[in-house]
């Protein structure tokens, strides 16, 4: 019988994060509290900008931006925002997010260290670029390597793909 696999992934869909800070965006330009500060997101790229008067209103800009992504089912491990201190430009404070695709390779090992010391016995991994890919002559032995993975602690969103 042949091996089965699956790859791990850190992914996301553009579209749901572009639609994410649309919302956002719409959310703060109504808000009775977020008038008169100058707050406004806005996205370029692979940059979220986040831009208020003030760096708790910078701040809650980010709180309303991490809610519309989680309900869209984007992982706020994806955006990296560094330290998390909005910075002074003139007159108003800036948070910059950088969007996050592919596991780096200090992730990667340690999840394959982590499945082979703590996996399932029969399981293989093996590092391809930006993603993980996990073997296995038995699928049960994949389902115990994916619940492993989901309890691990990375700072990146996995992903399950190409379960076969």
């Amino acid at each position: 019988m042949a091996d089965s696999s699956f790859d791990v992934v850190s992914e996301y869909d553009m579209q749901e994060v572009d639609n994410a800070v649309n919302q956002a965006a719409k959310e703060i330009a109504q808000r009775y509290d977020f008038k008169n500060v100058g707050a406004s997101i806005t996205l370029a790229g692979e940059t979220i900008t986040m831009v208020a008067n003030a760096p708790e209103r910078c701040l809650a800009v980010w709180d309303v931006l991490i809610s519309k992504l989680t309900r869209r089912g984007v992982s706020i491990k994806s955006v990296d925002i560094g330290d998390g201190e909005p910075k002074a430009s003139g007159k108003e404070y800036r948070l910059e997010g950088h969007l996050k695709k592919g596991l780096s390779k200090e992730n990667a090992k340690k999840l394959s260290k982590l499945v082979r010391d703590e996996g399932p016995k029969g399981v293989k991994v093996q590092i391809q670029g930006e993603e993980l890919r996990v073997s296995s002559k038995s699928r049960d032995d994949l389902q115990a390597a994916i619940a492993l993975l989901k309890g691990a602690d990375v700072d990146c969103a996995l992903q399950f793909q190409n379960y076969r």
